[in-house]
């Protein structure tokens, strides 16, 4: 009997995928490109008036009304909209999980002027956050014009989200890893190669508009040597302290702006009027904070003024944000880690334990330290900064500070900030049916209550069903007896309208270590 050729079939499953993000992405880089650029010409204008109010004094009477009609325009757009205040990254994790849903086009052009009428003003607010939506929301409106459902629409606001952030920062590395990391909470081969697709594409349209040299380049002399490596621990402790305060700030903050009995839609007057004395004397202080990282690493100021500097930061971001208008605390959290390292190392090299010629070394240090106490995300901290500041010479380092911050801010009992947030902004939900199914994917990972455990020793939520078990490039067809392994991903059907339901169900029953 002649056997049969084999047929071989092309599988066009990636392929789709990577042609989706690359138009998401694309869309994404024009976006955010022209959001950033408006931004940055935005606050040199602003403070290029503030120079002209030292010179003409009573120019501060019109600015001041000005400041006030701004803020409550947009503050306006946050009441139309409430989903576009804040960071958006919150949002966008929401999104994801199935937790919030929102139209896109409401939220995509208000977030996009309101983010700069914000931050172009000069508010201590960052433009990546809001960058990261915008993406999102043009991932999630390219979904729905190609009519693309469940999982399929999760990757191109995935992709989306994870071209925003390239696009502000130009690091598609780290953009890809984030969103897998701290907004999705899972290595999907349909989201990271989306993800990653989008953030390249994003970020090619974004070195056209604003050239290769990286976002913050920082000079430094030579590589730490060995013999400095406990000063990583120390200032590892010193940003995981910090960081957890900040935590507890940033999440308190909007309760104290409920004292002050305004409706919340007005709050955004609080942080208009008090910047204004900040731009009259120290208007290079004014922005997101990415002048002020590249001017204390160009010339440190000594410890009193740095301290001085973070304070002003410090509470001032956390009034800016608080405020619920649109900007994120992503490039503030670096700029605050940026001065939190060069007052450790100021001081390390007062008392004769340093060098001063490693102070720029330390500042790069402890942003991502700094991020990765605070967001709880050390692998985005490491490669983050690696892109923005151009080197590979810094990954030990950036790896010792940010697992000691990591692990001070856990032990202190510190929550991911971007995940505390969403808590504050949704409420869990009881089992809903809309008719249409979509797929949970739940990661295992060592030391899980699932690992070693057969599928039927768990009372699974009845609203859902385990259809496979991805294991390494394979899929499982499970049933009672079933060995679920560390490494696999449970492959869940349920209602779409279940799906961040189901998740917490089986998160309860699925416990890992954190």
């Amino acid at each position: 009997m002649q056997q049969q050729p084999k047929q071989h079939h092309f599988d066009l499953t990636r392929l789709g995928l990577i042609g989706r993000g690359l138009l998401v992405g694309l869309l994404t880089g024009v976006v955010v490109s022209v959001f950033r650029f408006c931004i940055e010409r935005g606050l040199k204008v602003v403070q290029w008036i503030y120079g002209q109010i030292a010179q003409t004094p009573w120019l501060i009477v019109p600015w001041i009304g000005l400041s006030l009609i701004v803020a409550v325009f947009v503050g306006l757009l946050v009441k139309k909209v409430p989903d576009i205040k804040g960071s958006g990254i919150p949002q966008v994790e929401g999104q994801l999980a199935g937790e919030l849903d929102y139209a896109w086009w409401p939220v995509l052009w208000r977030k996009f002027v309101g983010g700069i009428l914000g931050i172009g003003s000069g508010l201590f607010l960052g433009r990546e956050g809001p960058s990261i939506q915008l993406g999102a929301t043009i991932g999630q409106g390219f979904a729905e014009k190609t009519h693309q459902t469940g999982a399929d629409r999760r990757s191109l606001i995935a992709g989306g989200a994870a071209g925003g952030l390239s696009a502000a920062f130009n690091a598609p590395i780290a953009s890809t890893l984030f969103v897998l990391e701290e907004v999705y909470h899972n290595f999907s081969p349909i989201i990271w190669t989306t993800a990653l697709t989008s953030a390249i594409a994003s970020n090619f349209v974004s070195l056209n508009f604003f050239g290769l040299v990286p976002v913050l380049h920082i000079p430094y002399g030579t590589n730490l040597p060995l013999s400095q490596y406990g000063n990583l621990v120390g200032l590892g402790v010193f940003l995981g302290v910090f960081g957890y305060l900040y935590q507890n700030v940033t999440l308190t903050m909007p309760s104290w702006y409920a004292k002050l009995r305004l409706p919340s839609w007005l709050d955004g007057i609080v942080p208009f009027l008090l910047i204004i004395p900040i731009g009259l004397f120290w208007p290079k202080l004014l922005g997101g904070g990415n002048a002020v990282i590249l001017n204390i690493a160009a010339i440190t100021p000594a410890l009193l003024p740095l301290i001085g500097i973070f304070v002003l930061r410090f509470v001032f971001s956390t009034l800016s944000y608080g405020s619920g208008l649109p900007g994120g605390i992503f490039l503030p959290i670096l700029s605050l880690g940026a001065i939190l390292g060069a007052i450790y190392a100021q001081v390390m090299v007062a008392v004769g334990w340093m060098p001063a010629n490693f102070v720029p070394n330390f500042i790069i240090f402890a942003m991502a330290g700094y991020f990765a106490g605070i967001g709880k995300a050390p692998f985005t901290a490491i490669l983050l900064i690696t892109e923005m500041v151009g080197t590979l010479h810094h990954l030990m380092p950036l790896a010792v500070v940010s697992m000691t911050a990591y692990l001070v801010v856990d032990l202190l009992g510190g929550a991911p900030i971007y995940e505390a947030l969403l808590e504050k902004l949704t409420l869990p939900k009881l089992p809903e049916h809309s008719g249409i199914q979509d797929r949970l994917e739940i990661p295992i990972f060592e030391g899980a209550t699932f690992e070693g455990h057969q599928v039927r020793d768990f009372k699974w939520p009845k609203e859902s069903l385990l259809i496979a078990i991805r294991r390494g490039e394979r899929q499982v067809i499970p049933h009672g007896d079933t060995l679920m392994r560390a490494g696999d991903t449970l492959i869940i059907l349920t209602d779409r309208s279940n799906r961040a339901w189901v998740r917490h169900q089986i998160d309860k029953l699925n416990v890992s270590p954190t």
